[in-house]
């Protein structure tokens, strides 16, 4: 059995049907781009699975590989893989794979995949497109559009360009492959954080809490379902201000839990914060350039920022 895999995706319990979902429409391609659908508050695109399809995957920056359900894995008749140690945001498993002999998405294929196979339900789409997949390239998310590109992304000279007007540029480094931006901090606390797209709610570590409860009380319990199935109750608040980069968020709503992925990552200690679509769906545009590891963020229209700005902060629902 290999090392374990990191899948920090999650969603809120109070909102999780009971039963399984009738499914929704696939989104298809545009002239601009891929048609996304949201999928409670994360992302779903058309994926092709050997010439099969198009099957309702979701797009999870924070996951280190593609997984798909179980469900479809024996619809198509799928060969199993080997058993691999996974490492989920409530806890360990050890899950089957199957061999994937060919799956495309927008301009891209990929080669041969040995994905895990979990159950559809816990996923909430037939699949999730992990970093395996989207390494050496870049990920423009619009949310005007509701469209998004996955393009080959080259490397470049080691140098931050200027954004475009209204775009803010931050730098990341890699960590496992996911990227981790540095130049944040909560009250000039120094926080790592991770954009995770997979991930209903943004999640803070125990590092983060006690930073936060030394000037913050309040918090309340939510309950979340991980990709395995486990419940987790973790502590939820809104944080008065963190900054990243450029951008400051007031009131921000974070989840606190002492979770293993944040122990694999060597984050365990350090302050750090798994940025959810809670948050990024504030933006206009999000791109994340994983060849150049490189993030950029398009502000709302209206938001008068300058060298920093204030976004209004969202609160899940349930």
């Amino acid at each position: 059995m290999r090392g374990a895999l990191i899948f920090p995706a999650l969603l809120l319990a109070a909102a999780a049907p009971a039963q399984e979902a009738p499914p929704s429409p696939v989104p298809q391609a545009t002239d601009e781009g891929l048609a996304f659908l949201m999928e409670r508050a994360r992302m779903t695109v058309p994926v092709q699975i050997a010439g099969t399809g198009p099957h309702r995957f979701i797009i999870d920056t924070g996951a280190q590989r593609t997984v798909i359900s179980r469900e479809l894995a024996s619809e198509l008749g799928l060969p199993r893989g080997r058993d691999v140690r996974l490492v989920a945001m409530t806890g360990r498993a050890n899950v089957g794979t199957v061999l994937i002999s060919s799956l495309s998405v927008s301009s891209f294929a990929g080669a041969k995949i040995e994905a895990p196979a979990l159950e559809r339900r816990h996923m909430g789409a037939n699949g999730i497109l992990g970093i395996d997949t989207l390494q050496g390239h870049a990920v423009a998310i619009d949310f005007d559009t509701e469209t998004m590109r996955v393009s080959p992304s080259t490397k470049r000279a080691r140098r931050k360009r200027a954004g475009a007007p209204g775009e803010i540029v931050i730098q990341a480094r890699s960590l496992f492959g996911q990227l981790v931006v540095t130049d944040a901090d909560f009250r000039g606390t120094k926080v790592r954080v991770i954009l995770d797209t997979g991930t209903e709610v943004s999640m803070g570590n125990e590092a983060l809490r006690r930073r936060v409860a030394r000037s913050h009380k309040g918090m309340r319990d939510i309950e979340l379902i991980s990709v395995i199935g486990g419940k987790l109750v973790a502590g939820y608040t809104q944080v008065p201000q963190v900054k990243i980069g450029a951008v400051t968020f007031e009131n921000l709503p974070i989840a606190f839990s002492a979770s293993a992925p944040f122990k694999e990552w060597g984050l365990e200690t350090k302050p750090a914060l798994l940025l959810g679509m809670d948050a990024l769906r504030m933006f206009r545009r999000v791109n994340i350039d994983f060849a150049n590891r490189e993030v950029r963020l398009t502000m709302p229209r209206g938001s008068g920022f300058a060298s920093r700005a204030t976004l209004p902060a969202t609160r899940p629902q349930g």
